[in-house]
């Protein structure tokens, strides 16, 4: 957006709800509008719904129903009581689709406060939307070095108007580390990355997979990015074997994993590895299904489980709880993006609960960043300028390992193998080597 369109924006915002400076110098020439009149809070709520990302958004109408079933008939906001009302649009796995929604959000909804979710080809677009338009965004389920330093920003020049909740690479590349470590392995790496907002930040020589690996002493092997839908991986698989990895990892989406897999077992790479512990493909059950009799012993990182110690404050449902409310209600089994959707509603009440003056956005950005709040997937808190948050507009929250095994219930099951760095989130079964 450009700067005419921002201020265009910020004065058509400023004139409905009767908040700012502008209405304030209106207010000496006409009639002082009611101000506090309990008008509709508008929240947008943007995620892949469809396309190759559309794992993420399995679970989104559940979540939606449940929280819209929480708010019922409103929040009450200062001495006032206003209805809300959550508006969802599809970014279908596509960049630019996230872009429109959100401007549509911005400039036709009128929407208060923005939240989305679910990998940076969804978050980075529709926070460049807020960021441009001065409306306040909350997002998660993205490493924040992807939303953050993937945006442009350094640690000096933060963002204003976007704060995100998630874990970072740290994490997850030292959980790898430490689960392979207990396998025993060769030490020797072999990394498949996509070509995705995802991608380049997780290959990134100098913020990527590289530099923490190869400082724990690993040999890292790393074949340029491969582009999304790809039907051959012949060349990465031969690089592989002839390298003698004993460890894949790496960023994929499940499709592309699935097609990945099966030629390595077809070629014979599978059957020298030790560890297969790949990001974003293997968060979700259908995609671990889809493998057939390959998806056991594969392992990856866990966000939030059922087995997570952590409530909702907007329903009072634990994570066992909801995440069984969800089976029950769908027949599917639980899936990591469930908690932190709700959490991205949750979070997002709590700030305009809190906001005082749901028509201004920097009495809604002001409750963003004094935010401390302790959700279904742990606490969240922009304030406190630890380790929690590593940069300004990121909050840090609790990783553990996972395993695939064969489940009784559904074909296969995540078990929590690894918690050192997040004790307070209990094991439910002992890591094994890939078989």
């Amino acid at each position: 957006m450009t700067k005419s369109n921002r201020g265009t924006v910020s004065r058509r915002r400023a004139l409905k709800y009767g908040g700012g400076v502008l209405a304030a110098a209106a207010a000496s020439s006409f009639p002082a509008p009611a101000i506090h009149a309990a008008r509709t809070v508008k929240i947008g709520f943007v995620s892949p719904q469809s396309g190759p990302l559309a794992a993420f958004g399995e679970a989104d109408r559940f979540v939606l129903a449940d929280a819209r079933a929480a708010i019922g008939d409103g929040i009450t906001i200062g001495k006032k009581k206003y209805p809300v009302e959550i508006i969802s649009r599809d970014s279908q796995s596509n960049p630019n689709r996230a872009a429109e929604v959100a401007a549509e959000l911005i400039l036709k909804d009128e929407i208060n406060l923005m939240i989305g979710s679910s990998s940076g080809t969804t978050v980075n677009p529709i926070s460049d939307q807020a960021e441009a338009n001065e409306v306040p965004c909350v997002t998660a389920d993205t490493p924040w070095q992807i939303v953050y330093f993937g945006r442009g920003a350094t640690p000096d020049k933060p963002f204003k108007w976007t704060y995100h909740f998630f874990w970072g690479f740290e994490d997850m590349f030292s959980i790898f580390m430490d689960m392979w470590d207990a396998l025993g392995t060769n030490k020797k790496i072999g990394s498949l990355i996509e070509n995705s907002e995802d991608g380049v930040n997780g290959g990134d020589p100098k913020r990527g997979f590289r530099p923490p690996m190869e400082a724990r002493g690993f040999e890292y092997v790393q074949p340029p990015l491969f582009t999304m839908g790809s039907p051959d991986f012949t060349a990465q698989i031969a690089a592989f074997k002839k390298e003698g990895v004993e460890i894949l990892t790496g960023i994929a989406t499940p499709p592309d994993f699935t097609t990945f897999w099966t030629q390595a077992a077809q070629q014979g790479l599978i059957k020298q590895l030790k560890a297969g512990t790949m990001a974003k493909a293997l968060l979700f059950p259908p995609a671990v299904a889809a493998l057939g009799d390959r998806g056991h012993g594969l392992t990856t990182e866990v966000w939030w489980s059922s087995s997570h110690p952590f409530k909702s404050n907007l329903t009072g449902k634990s994570s066992r709880e909801f995440a069984d409310a969800y089976t029950a209600k769908t027949k599917r089994q639980w899936t990591q993006p469930l908690g932190f959707k709700h959490a991205n509603i949750e979070v997002a009440i709590d700030v305009l609960k809190r906001c005082g003056d749901p028509g201004d956005p920097n009495a809604i950005l002001n409750a963003i960043e004094n935010t401390d709040y302790e959700s279904i997937v742990g606490p969240v808190s922009w304030k406190f300028g630890d380790a929690r948050n590593p940069v300004k507009n990121a909050c840090r929250t609790p990783l553990v390992g996972g395993q695939w095994k064969r489940g009784k219930t559904f074909k296969y099951e995540l078990d929590l193998v690894h918690n050192a760095r997040a004790p307070e989130i209990p094991l439910t079964g002992k890591l094994e080597p890939l078989s």
